[in-house]
């Protein structure tokens, strides 16, 4: 695609979109990467067309079950599936061969092992 001036169109930048707007305003050469696109609009937008496609079954649990086990209740956001899922997507992404390991050090958290000690 081609990027129309704003000024020919009269189109402003916030009915671009956030990602396009960010595109928009970069004035790269050699086109744009994942990388030129700051992470949490990238996600919120993927997350978005995850939900629109209907393409990604949602688990019938997940308004039940907790991200963590150190969490204490579950997510607030009834579209937390999609968001954790394009999140996900990105870090696979951009770090090719990721394992695991990787991703549990990432989302995961401290173990509360109550008064054991912690060696």
């Amino acid at each position: 695609k081609q990027w129309v001036s704003t000024q020919s169109t009269g189109a402003s930048y916030q009915s671009m979109g956030p990602i396009r707007e960010h595109i928009y305003k970069e004035k790269h050469t050699g086109g744009v990467t994942l990388k030129d696109v700051e992470s949490h609009l990238w996600v919120k937008e993927f997350a978005a067309f995850l939900k629109k496609s209907g393409k990604l079954p949602v688990p019938k649990w997940t308004d039940i079950v907790k991200t963590a086990t150190f969490k204490e209740l579950a997510p607030k956001d009834q579209d937390w599936f999609y968001i954790r899922t394009a999140a996900l997507l990105r870090r696979v992404y951009l770090r090719q061969g990721v394992g695991c390991g990787a991703l549990r050090k990432i989302y995961g958290g401290r173990v509360n092992r109550g008064s054991a000690p912690s060696h």
